[in-house]
């Protein structure tokens, strides 16, 4: 898990800076609409609905977006077809490169992942090639500077977390998937506020680039998140210690 806390740091620092949180909603509504539309609008019966609202709420989204995207999921405000698809491919550097897509237009988003992942560089490859090297864990972060790791840790494992790492001033707690709701709601009724949660998918085993060479993979995971269809982009890439963002 070292070196993931880092990566997704950056990530999520850079995100608020480039004050994307309304491209963020969007692919949160869409994940909610689709959880409720395949498993019901009750997230107490819908464990993937449950870990869509946890991860809106944990991006301030109002309750009232997150209740029309269950009712347009849920068929009540009209139906729209999603179709989950996963592309994996190459970064620079032999970087492996997972992205999860949600879209009501295959081709689309087929051509739009294929022409921003060779255009800076990359390669998609065929399905398996690289999604063997990942495992999906529930992550949440907390900011080092607020909470001790002793803190985080007696109260995330207690309540059924896997590991707690403290690494570049980001305390990071792993979970099972679908341990990840029941770990951060008891860590939100115990007082601490995350820096970011989500279901990822967490290399084994990470890959250390030059500056030069993770700043391409950087702009080639930026691009994709860009698009509309992309809800998730997982790299094995370990950023650099002197890593410094061009």
């Amino acid at each position: 898990m070292s070196g993931h806390s880092k990566w997704a740091t950056i990530k999520h620092k850079k995100g608020a800076l480039d004050a994307k949180r309304g491209q963020k909603f969007t692919k949160l509504i869409k994940e909610i609409s689709v959880a409720a539309k395949m498993g019901g609008g009750d997230p107490d019966s819908n464990a993937r609905l449950r870990t869509a609202i946890l991860k809106a709420r944990a991006e301030n989204m109002p309750k009232d977006n997150i209740d029309r995207a269950i009712k347009k999921g849920s068929g009540e405000l009209g139906a729209t077809s999603f179709y989950e698809l996963t592309y994996e491919g190459y970064a620079p550097g032999g970087v492996a490169i997972i992205i999860d897509t949600l879209t009501d237009n295959k081709n689309r988003t087929a051509a739009d992942v294929r022409s921003t992942l060779t255009k800076l560089g990359g390669s998609l490859g065929a399905t398996g090639c690289v999604s063997y090297m990942f495992q999906t864990k529930g992550v949440i972060t907390y900011d080092a500077s607020k909470y001790s790791e002793e803190e985080i840790l007696e109260a995330a494992l207690e309540n059924g977390a896997e590991d707690v790492v403290n690494e570049d001033g980001v305390i990071e707690v792993t979970t099972t998937p679908s341990d990840f709701a029941t770990v951060l709601e008891a860590m939100q009724k115990a007082g601490f506020e995350q820096e970011s949660a989500d279901i990822d998918k967490v290399a084994d085993q990470m890959v250390t680039l030059d500056n030069e060479k993770a700043n391409k993979v950087l702009k080639i995971v930026e691009r994709l998140e860009d698009l509309d269809d992309v809800q998730k982009v997982s790299t094995n890439l370990e950023l650099p210690d002197d890593f410094e963002e061009e």
